[in-house]
């Protein structure tokens, strides 16, 4: 494929420059020379420069005056901004710099439209300059770059024929038959439509684009060869005005030409699709999914062993004021040898109260000691100083050890998560169609609810429905109750267990609440049509209802919150079948009073519909004159229909 190597740092800049001086030289139409501009506008650094030499000098020696400064003028604001958007991820990206050089032409030729005799006569014409210098600096980018691009390549391809002019050989153009024959190498509609585009822009024709963009899409028809290249004959002779004999001659030309020229079987073929790579890249994500879960989980495991380091004894701080103090003393053999053991029981009694205190006082040691030292005032300041050093070690250790126990909790939900995640790769099931039910009402005196409900269907074909219960009411209420359930569905959307997802949420609340004081119920259902069966996990929530004919079952739990620093590391959870026809019904606090829910069980119990949405706005309005609108009201039903249906 055409492309300019950067391994042939000598041929480079000739090329580079031998291409700026053709396309300079034989402009367009007599005109502007866009394809040179956007080579100026795809090159970058020295290249840029080369460019901008090679064409400039190029101009002036050669073309006309009045073609050379509209020229000079578009090539010197290219460079200009080139040099401005230095290193801004503008220049990175090929569409808006390719643009911006479009931009740049257009303006300066709207100056000479202005000025001209026949300003719309002269528009189209610069209109048509601007768009191939815009197109130029688009593909040749890529080029200039080093990289394969075949539509760069037939974009140079097609600009050098372009360029060679509309000069023509016993009646037929030698540039448009090498454009038909381009055609083999991108076989759509697109690319036919694109070279034919260049071709009526550059030379003022309107039929080019229609005559390549059905040769295009022939030769982009499965079938035999002939076939083909009879097709790709015929969309020159039916449209009238066509170049018909450079079609024809192309058509037999592709024909005749060996397969392996322009690429092998993809000359009148399109290459075949590439090959899936997601279940190969799915599975080696999954192992180093399951590697780092590994790997967390033996972090988690050597922090839970036992390091070894014992409380350090008390007894240290009369050592080390004993070695300050009482070495010199006169006395020191009488109290460290001598009556060792009088010494050591006084320094005992007097332990308890010097950690209570933070310092030392006379009366905390036994008569017999304070009477006899002679150095009392000395000993307490030295005990008071290796105390308080002594109470900032163990607090230190006290708090390493918190460290140690937070990061081991957290090494361990990560490694669940990423666990959980990795089983889940490659698991891929529809999720059978369910009925949900779902009312909201804000508390009285309130216009936002603070309740947040939220169902949806996981890839493995679970059913999850959500619902929480923000502390106090009103818009602060809504805003935590729908950040739990929005970082809940993620979790879960992601594939983690219900679960790790909570506990990893609880613990990252916990961190919020630290802060704000505030906690958020969490009321999960996870329903899975495969097995059968629902899993409810609470945090803190009020209870729920499942429903079976007129048996009714109340589901409870004892957890605390999220957010709350007492609340367990793992939800309550209950699992039970959930048979067609049944339903389960989701409710926060403000819908009932948990201790005096009598009114909703007989409802339920006596309720013979099908609809879970009725049921919904049922309990709502019955709440309403049971509870008085006290607290915010929200409701969610799973109903298990007996036939499919839709999730309403």
């Amino acid at each position: 494929m055409i492309h300019m190597p950067r391994t042939l740092p000598a041929l480079r800049p000739l090329a580079l420059g031998g291409l700026a001086v053709l396309f300079t030289l034989l402009p367009l139409r007599g005109e502007l020379a866009p394809f040179a501009l956007g080579l100026l506008a795809a090159a970058r650094g020295r290249e840029g420069w080369l460019v901008f030499s090679a064409t400039a000098l190029t101009a002036l020696l050669f073309l006309p005056f009045s073609a050379a400064l509209p020229h000079m003028a578009c090539a010197v604001l290219i460079l200009t901004a080139a040099a401005a958007f230095r290193g801004s991820p503008l220049l990175r990206r090929r569409a808006p710099f390719a643009a911006a050089a479009a931009a740049i032409t257009a303006s300066v030729g709207g100056i000479y439209v202005v000025q001209a005799l026949d300003p719309v006569g002269e528009l189209p014409g610069y209109v048509a300059f601007s768009a191939l210098t815009g197109a130029a600096a688009y593909f040749f980018r890529p080029l200039l770059q080093g990289e394969k691009d075949p539509h760069g390549a037939v974009f140079l391809a097609a600009a050098l024929a372009l360029t060679a002019g509309e000069g023509t050989l016993l009646g037929i153009s030698p540039a448009l038959t090498l454009l038909a024959l381009l055609l083999a190498a991108v076989p759509d509609p697109t690319g036919g439509l694109c070279l034919g585009l260049m071709a009526d822009l550059a030379w003022g024709r309107t039929v080019c684009t229609a005559a390549f963009g059905l040769a295009g899409a022939a030769l982009s028809l499965t079938g035999r060869r002939l076939a083909r290249c009879a097709a790709f004959a015929l969309a020159f002779v039916l449209l009238p005005g066509a170049p018909v004999g450079e079609g024809l001659l192309a058509a037999l030309l592709l024909l005749i030409m060996p397969r392996r020229l322009l690429g092998g079987k993809r000359v009148l073929k399109a290459p075949p699709p590439p090959p899936d790579p997601t279940p190969a890249l799915t599975a080696a994500w999954k192992r180093r999914m399951e590697g780092a879960a590994r790997a967390l989980r033996d972090v988690y495991e050597s922090l839970s062993r036992p390091v070894g380091v014992n409380e350090e004894n008390p007894a240290i701080i009369f050592d080390r004021a004993a070695e300050r103090v009482c070495r010199d003393c006169a006395l020191c053999q009488l109290c460290w040898q001598t009556d060792y053991t009088a010494t050591f029981n006084a320094m005992n009694d007097a332990t308890p109260a010097l950690l209570e205190r933070g310092r030392a006082m006379a009366k905390d040691f036994p008569p017999h000691f304070s009477a006899r030292c002679i150095h009392l005032t000395d000993f307490l300041t030295a005990v008071s100083a290796e105390l308080s050093a002594f109470l900032l070690r163990r607090q230190y250790r006290r708090q390493l050890e918190e460290t140690r126990r937070s990061a081991r909790g957290q090494y361990a939900q990560l490694s669940d998560l990423l666990t959980a995640t990795a089983a889940g790769l490659g698991e891929r099931v529809a999720a059978a169609p369910c009925r949900i039910g779902a009312a909201l009402r804000p508390k009285e005196g309130e216009r936002v609810c603070g309740d947040t409900v939220v169902s949806f269907p996981t890839e493995e074909g679970k059913w999850c429905l959500l619902l929480s219960d923000g502390m106090g009411s009103g818009e602060e209420a809504r805003k935590e109750s729908a950040l739990v359930c929005r970082l809940l569905r993620q979790f879960l959307e992601s594939g983690i267990a219900p679960e790790p997802a909570l506990r990893t949420l609880n613990a990252a609340m916990q961190l919020r609440g630290a802060e704000s004081g505030s906690f958020t119920t969490v009321d999960l259902c996870v329903y899975d049509p495969q097995a059968g069966e629902a899993a409810v996990y609470k945090y803190g929530a009020a209870p729920s209802y499942f429903k079976k004919g007129g048996a009714v079952r109340r589901i409870a739990g004892n957890s605390l919150p999220v957010g709350l620093r007492g609340t367990s590391a793992a939800p309550d959870v209950t699992k039970l079948p959930l048979t067609p026809g049944s339903f389960l019904v989701m409710v926060s606090d403000g819908v009932a009073d948990p201790t005096r829910d009598e009114w909703l069980l007989d409802l339920l119990a006596g309720w013979e519909g099908e609809d879970p949405q009725s049921l919904a706005n049922l309990l709502l309005a019955e709440s309403a004159v049971q509870r008085k609108g006290c607290d915010d009201c929200g409701i969610q039903v799973l109903h298990c229909p007996r036939e499919t249906a839709e999730e309403v």
